[in-house]
Order: structure tokens, then sequence, then C-alpha cells
């Protein structure tokens, strides 16, 4: 199944647990669990407990580093649940699907075991009005193949208000993993970095555009009017409509926006004409590292698989080929040189 088809099934996709677990709540992730713990933490902000639950999210390459998380929290008198694509069954006690969708599995299951069961159907709703809107049999006024559009050719920028830093690192992740994109979060401070970053070069402001993610708030407001004199656009991509303000930034909106993501990046690859999928590359990697293939394996690229595409002295030459030769300069003919 591509991608695109994927993302049309996902909302209301959800089959895990949904039962709450006992408080108190800490949460980790490392892998591919990392997003899905990042956006859940709206709803667990502690990262470590000494009781309750200690819900440790991860996939099959990063196993050593959870399987070290979830001993640490148990030593500590908690009770680890590891979440994860893959591994050992001692090591898994709740299975998500691995890949792209791994972040909407494992984050619905943490907001059900935390007792967001609300939040959870809340995030399925928007979801399913998201996909209506952005499925790829909606031609005309489809928001995430517009917005593919207009990053197509250029480097996006990604700023987010305070409290909503796992928006910045959702799109990082989809425009690279999916888009086949680089994107460059702007993290910490936003008005010492816009403010300074153009200004010994300001051609590096070509061909940028910033995604305001979310909310924006006064301090994005300011970013906003300094990057508009530096770059090509400043574009504000808001929450999905449809939740109560107490709301609008929590952990169904910041899914939703993810899901979001998920479509533009899609799109995007389907721009430049590339598949959405994994690389090859990152699925070997990923099988070395969760030892279930010969790390061999890393440096024997697939037959059908060039690691290295772009031929740099073949196209070089290919250019200069196309260019007009320039005539010689009449200051620098033969005579000229000979009366010297």
């Amino acid at each position: 199944m591509n991608l695109l088809s994927l993302l049309e099934r996902l909302p209301g996709s959800y089959a895990g647990p949904t039962q709450p677990e006992p408080g108190p709540y800490g949460l980790l992730g490392v892998g591919e669990g990392a997003l899905a713990a990042h956006l859940a933490a709206t709803l667990v902000p502690d990262t470590l407990t000494r009781s309750g639950t200690q819900f440790v999210v991860s996939s099959a390459d990063a196993g050593d580093a959870a399987r070290d998380y979830a001993d640490l929290a148990e030593v500590a008198g908690a009770a680890a649940r590891r979440v994860s694509t893959g591994g050992s069954p001692d090591d898994v006690d709740v299975l998500v699907p691995g890949g792209v969708t791994t972040t909407y599995h494992a984050a619905q299951y943490l907001a059900h075991a935390t007792g967001h069961a609300h939040e959870a159907g809340d995030a399925e709703r928007l979801l399913a009005e998201l996909r209506d809107r952005c499925a790829p049999q909606i031609e005309e006024g489809n928001p995430a193949r517009d917005l593919a559009w207009t990053l197509w050719g250029r480097t996006p920028l990604l700023l987010a208000a305070e409290g909503a830093d796992a928006l910045p690192h959702a799109w990082q992740s989809l425009l690279a993993r999916v888009g086949k994109t680089l994107a460059v979060p702007v993290l910490g401070d936003p008005l010492v970095l816009v403010t300074g970053a153009f200004e010994a070069q300001h051609e590096k402001g070509d061909a940028k555009v910033a995604l305001l993610l979310g909310d924006v708030d006064a301090v994005l407001g300011v970013a906003r009017e300094v990057l508009e004199t530096r770059i090509d656009e400043v574009l504000h991509v808001p929450y999905p409509e449809g939740l109560s303000p107490e709301h609008s930034g929590g952990y169904a909106a910041q899914l939703a926006l993810w899901y979001f993501g998920a479509w533009v990046a899609a799109y995007l690859a389907e721009r430049y004409g590339l598949d959405a999928g994994d690389p090859p590359m990152l699925t070997r990697a990923q099988a070395v590292l969760a030892g279930e293939a010969d790390p061999e394996a890393l440096s024997a690229p697939a037959a059908d698989e060039d690691v290295r595409p772009t031929q740099l002295v073949r196209d070089w030459r290919a250019d200069a080929s196309d260019e007009p030769e320039e005539e010689a300069d009449e200051d620098l003919d033969g005579d000229d040189l000979d009366d010297r």
C-alpha cells in the first residue's frame, strides 16, 4: 500500500489498548517512538517517574536504549510499559506498526493509557476532517497539495510558539523522510535567530519559506515581521478548526497538524517525482541496528539502488557543453599581445 492510501485510511484505525494505566506517569521516546512521545508530552509532561507507570516508546532499532530506560524505571519503583514497533517479546508490552504511522498509533495509545480518551477522540475527529480535505481525489482546494506546491524548490524554515516545539520536530522529520526535502527547525529564542541569521549573507534568504506552525504568539508575530524582510515568503499553518479555545494547542491539535504535515510531505515527494516511502538505505540501517541483518548490508547497496544519483563530473560537463562559447576578448587577441 502506498503512503497516500495509508494516510487516507489512518483516521480511526487505532486498534490498540484503551484502558488507563495507574498514575503518575513518565514518558520517554527513542528511535521511531521519539516523535510520538514528543507530541504526547502535552498529556504527560514528566519524563521519569518513581511510581505509577513509566512509558518507554521505541522501535526495534533502538531496543537497547529502550531496554535500559525500562529497567531503570522498574528499579526506581515504577511499572514499565514498553511500546515498540518490534523486538524481543520480553521487550514489547504494546506492539504498534512501524514506519511513518508509528507516530499516530503510539501517540493514540499514550492518550488512552493516560486517561485522555476524550483528547484521543478529538484527534480522530480532526484527522477525519483533514482526510476529507486532503485526500488525493480532492484536486481543487486541497490545502496539503497547495502547500506542497509552495514548498517545491525551496527550503522551509519551521517555527512554532513556546510549548509547541514538537511541531518543528514533526515537520522536519516528515519533510525529510517522506518529502525527501531538508527543512530547518528554528529552535530556542526565534528573535535571536531570525534577526541575525541572514545579516552576513543576505542571499541565504533566497529560496526560503518560513512556516509558522500552530498558534502565533507575540514572539512569533515579531519574528514573522523580521522574516518578511529577509526571506521569500512567510506562511502561517494554523491548527485545524473545531476545538474549544482551551484545547486549541493541545494534544489533538498537534497530532492533527502532524497528520497534515504527512499529507504535505507526500504530495511534495510526488511533485519531485520521488517515492514517498522509506529509502532502502534507511530500511537496511534499521534492520542492522535491530540485529536483524548483517552489518555488511550497509555498505552493499541493492542492485537497483544508486546511493549517489548525481554524477558531479558528468553533470558539470553536460552543463558546460550547453553554454555558448564565449567570443574572444578583442583586447586580448594575438595582435594586441604582439603590440605590447
